[in-house]
């Protein structure tokens, strides 16, 4: 049985990966980037090079733009026409973003498909089109900024989590220690971390921080020696506005609640003020 042709835009490590997934799984796929060299090793492998992104989008019913934003997706397909194509985005951006598109999209004769990919390109390609991409794709929703909220709700753990590894890093090595010493325990940590979030998520769910496994106090009374890390030759700064979040809550009243309580400060309302919440 043929395979659907399909059209990657974007051949950085990411659209290099899916294209190469397309590839394997026998789809023709054709590419197109504005560097027209990075396509070199993938039509050695069987892909056709478009010398335009119209010439791309032409080429196949299903485009997957793999660019860095939606700005970028936009005017790289500017001159396409879109009439009666899928188009499927996987770059990154916000939900607002991802509205944004899907109008521009749409007004244009588009199908529209809103994606995002939360791993790294070696992860990409397993045994349908979409789901060449890999064996954990999952469809949100009807809304079409689903991927992109999902997306930043998970990614907004990203660089925390990172810059907090990398101060652990910096105050090894200002001991003559090296970063790789602390592995073992980071990985610990974040497995921890990891088990706890079933129990945070349904205590935000219920509205419900009264019986808490770490209170707000706890953290507010560990915030000084956060901060006194900064003495071992590190720069703490980062953590200001974290610590500044959970002082604003002890202040509120939740001293003696859970952590998770946090949740209910970022929950800014329609006035723009941040919500607490009044449930137990």
């Amino acid at each position: 049985m043929s395979k659907t042709p399909v059209t990657v835009l974007g051949l950085g490590s990411m659209g290099s990966a899916l294209a190469g997934a397309f590839l394997d799984a026998g789809h023709p796929t054709t590419v197109w980037n504005r560097t027209a060299s990075k396509a070199d090793p993938l039509v050695a492998r069987g892909a056709n090079r478009a010398a335009t992104a119209g010439d791309a989008v032409r080429a196949s019913p299903v485009t997957i733009a793999c660019l860095t934003t939606y700005e970028d997706t936009r005017a790289a397909l500017e001159q396409a026409s879109l009439t009666g194509r899928a188009l499927v985005t996987l770059n990154s951006g916000s939900p607002a973003g991802a509205r944004r598109m899907a109008g521009w999209a749409r007004e244009r004769g588009a199908r529209y498909l809103d994606g995002a990919i939360k791993n790294v390109p070696s992860a990409v390609g397993a045994p349908d089109t979409l789901r060449v991409l890999g064996g954990d794709t999952v469809h949100l929703g009807e809304d079409t900024d689903l991927a992109a909220l999902y997306e930043m709700a998970v990614g907004g753990t990203l660089l925390p989590a990172l810059v907090g590894f990398f101060q652990g890093a910096a105050a090894l090595r200002s001991r003559g220690l090296e970063a790789g010493t602390l592995l073992p325990y980071a990985t610990k940590w974040f497995e921890l971390i990891i088990s706890l979030l079933p129990m945070y998520a349904k205590e935000i769910d219920s509205g419900d921080y009264s019986d808490p496994a770490a209170s707000v106090g706890i953290f507010h009374a560990g915030a000084a020696a956060d901060l006194e890390l900064a003495e071992e030759g590190v720069d703490v700064g980062w953590q200001r506005p974290m610590h500044d979040l959970v002082r604003r809550a002890a202040e509120a009243g939740h001293g003696d609640r859970g952590i998770a309580v946090l949740t209910e400060l970022l929950s800014v309302g329609a006035a723009g003020s941040s919500t607490t919440t009044t449930r137990p």
